[in-house]
């Protein structure tokens, strides 16, 4: 056998990692991973606002590392997806700290202890580019240690993963005083902890409860389920069987908006928002995968008739191979035994879903969603639905503001759109679901010409409304339709 050793660059291995797209509260849900991995019972996910030194810390006390243990975690890729694992692991490819922190900051500070000798490395990716090696740093520089020693639990064991020269933070134009910029770090943590509740709700509550905490305030955990609610309808629950396994299902229909109080439907629409959090929900050893989506099941896509349904998939740890996790543990793929039964549970449960809104004449609203994502806003107010275009959507801005077209004109085109919606005739088509609606740009998989050039003109319009590219890639991504369509976003 005849071979070449064809080892990855380290810059070049650095910059794939540091573009895999996290968001931060994903990237901070993956820290908080290993916290729950090591049996932690209280985690702390500090947000320090410094100007461009400010820093993120998340710390815990669990069982924390030995000084070789600590080199193993800090290794890209020490560990595969086969290598053998505990039942509280919530990992799989041996690179969430790395990748995770790469896509937030230029140095990454992990310090641990599991028998009262604390042991310290660090990851400073400025230096990994410069020699082009894989150095991993003994210890940490002197404003590193004074935070590490201030922040560190008390007793013999935990571990402290501390994030400095923060992406789009650590610049000079970034001062102590830029209260614009120190709102935006903080309304990062606000994000965080109400992601942090939706991913972990289930270490939150019972005897597996845990203590997780944003800058001091306790993360409650979110049930998109609303279990303890006497107007949820449970459809039977269906053991599923898959390999040696079974992956449990249960699907939710939500108690309309007239038998909840304001607080209650609020608070259920969820971080997203009601139609964005409606549809499958994948827990992997009761840690949340995905949260809100229909799998790319034919003929499925979020509407709002049917805000109300959300089903529970549970898969055993030891399958997630076969359902397609990603790295970002942000996305699955059902295995294709799986999906008629899926097909068929979902479908029920969107019909029922439908009936109770229906019946009540309700319409169950957005609220909290991101304004920038859906082209039309649906209202019904006083037994009157209305359609209105968002013109806080990038692209009608940019139609408005570029030069060429007349802005009256436009204007006066959209009003006229507004008005012609044909309301009466797609509430006869699709008044019950099926399976010939139709799917905005062909629907889930690659995209074509057509929707690469709209998404290119969003994404231009988002760019140059102040989102840096990587900003604005990750809200394409979560964007409908195209957060169903593969292209130049999604990669």
């Amino acid at each position: 056998m005849t071979y070449d050793i064809a080892a990855p660059e380290p810059a070049g291995m650095v910059a794939s990692l540091s573009s895999l797209g996290y968001s931060l509260p994903a990237a901070i849900a993956d820290l908080v991973d290993n916290s729950i991995s090591a049996k932690a019972q209280n985690i702390d996910v500090e947000f320090a606002w410094a100007g461009s030194d400010s820093w993120i810390a998340v710390v815990d006390d669990g069982d924390g590392m030995s000084q070789e243990e600590l080199v193993t975690a800090m290794t890209v890729a020490a560990r595969g997806p086969a290598t053998p694992r505990s039942p509280t692991d919530l990992g799989r490819f041996g690179v969430g700290l790395k990748s995770a922190s790469f896509s937030q900051a230029r140095q990454l500070t992990v310090a641990t202890a599991c028998d009262g000798q604390w042991h310290t490395r660090t990851w400073d990716l400025d230096v990994v580019e410069k020699y082009g090696e894989w150095r991993l740093l003994h210890g940490a520089d002197d404003d590193t240690a004074a935070i590490l020693q201030r922040v560190r639990p008390c007793g013999g064991h935990g571990t402290v993963v501390l994030w400095r020269r923060l992406n789009g933070y650590h610049t000079v134009a970034v001062t102590e005083d830029d209260e614009r910029t120190q709102k935006q770090f903080y309304a990062e943590a606000t994000r965080t902890e109400a992601h942090l509740g939706m991913v972990f709700a289930r270490f939150l509550v019972g005897t597996r409860r845990r203590a997780l905490r944003v800058s001091g305030t306790a993360v409650q955990p979110w049930d998109p389920f609303m279990t303890a609610h006497p107007s949820v309808q449970r459809l039977p629950a269906e053991e599923l069987p898959l390999g040696n396994g079974s992956v449990r299902v249960e699907a939710f229909v939500l108690p309309s908006a007239h038998r909840l109080t304001p607080d209650e439907f609020s608070h259920a629409a969820g971080p997203q928002g009601w139609l964005d959090q409606q549809g499958f929900y994948v827990y992997r050893r009761n840690r949340l995968i995905l949260a809100g989506d229909w799998l790319g099941q034919r003929g499925m896509r979020r509407e709002e008739k049917y805000n109300l349904a959300r089903i529970s998939v549970d898969i055993p740890a030891e399958s997630d191979a076969e359902w397609g996790v990603d790295v970002r543990k942000s996305s699955v793929v059902p295995p294709v035994s799986l999906r008629p039964h899926l097909h068929r549970i979902a479908r029920q449960a969107r019909t029922r879903a439908a009936e109770v809104l229906r019946h009540r004449g309700q319409v169950a609203a957005r609220t909290h969603g991101d304004p920038l994502v859906y082209v039309w806003n649906v209202r019904r107010a006083d037994g009157q639905l209305t359609c209105r275009i968002n013109r806080s959507h990038p692209l009608v801005q940019a139609t408005l503001r570029q030069g060429g077209a007349n802005p009256a004109d436009v204007r006066a085109l959209i009003r006229l759109l507004e008005e012609t919606v044909p309301v009466a005739t797609l509430r006869v088509m699709h008044e019950t679901d099926t399976s010939d609606d139709p799917d905005p740009f062909g629907g889930a998989g690659p995209a074509d010409e057509t929707a690469t050039e709209v998404a290119q003109r969003i994404y231009e319009s988002l760019v140059s409304g102040g989102r840096s590219p990587a900003a604005a890639r990750e809200r394409l991504r979560t964007m409908s339709p195209f957060d169903q369509l593969q292209g130049f976003w999604s990669t």
